[in-house]
């Protein structure tokens, strides 16, 4: 495990930074991201993201620099595909514009909050059961077969746990109240908002993807800093990513079919890792190849309208 007071305080520091300027100043209050304004935020984070795993290159070596740049790369592809089920909860729930932006910013806090004690999990289990790798693996091929199998996400939200608990808790007003998830009204106590229905089914599908993303990086890591500062700095991008893509999501279908074989490349190299030991370098040149072979087919090949 990465130790070096140095690293720590760095990651620290700049995401610390990050934090302060996209939930704290930039959006103090929530409106629609300009695609000027999504375009630098998340080209901004992106180099960051990048800078930083430089600087570990530099401070400890290749070995740590390659692991946190395939890290990366897997959770940014992973994250791009959870855009697409982002932006089906919201034309499920018909979220206006200007109110999106606030229940992506919750979302993405409570991932990362998420993604810390989960890793943390994921790590006492691997060094208590060693042979839960090959479960990890096992998960993600599966998933990555599924992916393959399903062209098209659904949304039901009214299936969803965390919905019908919300329900049972509180009464739901007909309609969106600004940007409140609460309400309370002289009759009726406290009223729970449609926004916080949204808010739930984000949290919930995010959890959903965590279960696959985060061994998916532990397919080239044990290191719980590399395994979640990777994390960290693809979700932070995250809000930023939706609006730069959310009008041209659907022109990037071949994205999905690339994230399905991107987890069954890791997960069989989770199950074969007691033979078989490629090395991290190779990994990201798999990953990057298919990322970018993903992006060139669905520019050179648009899907057809039905």
């Amino acid at each position: 495990m990465i130790t070096d007071p140095a690293v720590w305080i760095t990651f620290i520091a700049v995401v610390g930074t990050l934090m302060v300027l996209d939930l704290g100043v930039l959006n103090r209050r929530s409106h629609v991201l300009s695609q000027k304004e999504a375009l630098s935020w998340s080209a901004g984070i992106t180099g960051i993201a990048l800078l930083f795993g430089v600087f570990l290159w530099l401070r400890l070596g290749s070995k740590a620099g390659l692991e946190y740049f395939a890290g990366y790369l897997i959770e940014l592809s992973l994250s791009v595909d959870n855009l697409f089920v982002f932006l089906l909860i919201f034309q499920y729930f018909a979220v206006p514009a200007a109110l999106q932006p606030r229940v992506l910013k919750w979302g993405i806090f409570g991932a990362i909050v998420m993604r810390a004690i989960m890793i943390s999990a994921g790590v006492l289990l691997l060094q208590q059961f060693t042979w839960i790798v090959y479960l990890f693996g096992a998960i993600l091929v599966i998933t990555g077969i599924r992916m393959f199998r399903v062209e098209e996400a659904h949304i039901d939200p009214e299936k969803n746990p965390l919905v019908r608990l919300a329900r049972r808790l509180f009464p739901v007003t007909s309609a969106y109240e600004d940007q409140r998830f609460f309400v309370t009204r002289a009759a009726g106590g406290v009223l729970a908002t449609p926004l916080l229905l949204v808010l739930l089914v984000v949290e919930w599908s995010d959890l959903v993807f965590a279960i696959d993303s985060i061994p998916a990086v532990f397919a080239v890591t044990r290191d719980p800093f590399i395994v979640y500062s990777s994390n960290l700095f693809a979700i932070l991008g995250l809000r930023a990513l939706f609006f730069v893509l959310a009008g041209a999501l659907d022109r990037f279908h071949y994205i999905k079919p690339g994230v399905a074989l991107i987890l069954v490349f890791v997960g069989a190299k989770m199950i074969s890792s007691a033979w078989i030991h490629p090395s991290t370098a190779l990994s990201l040149a798999v990953i990057v190849t298919i990322l970018f072979t993903s992006v060139v087919l669905s520019l050179l090949r648009p899907r057809t309208a039905t």
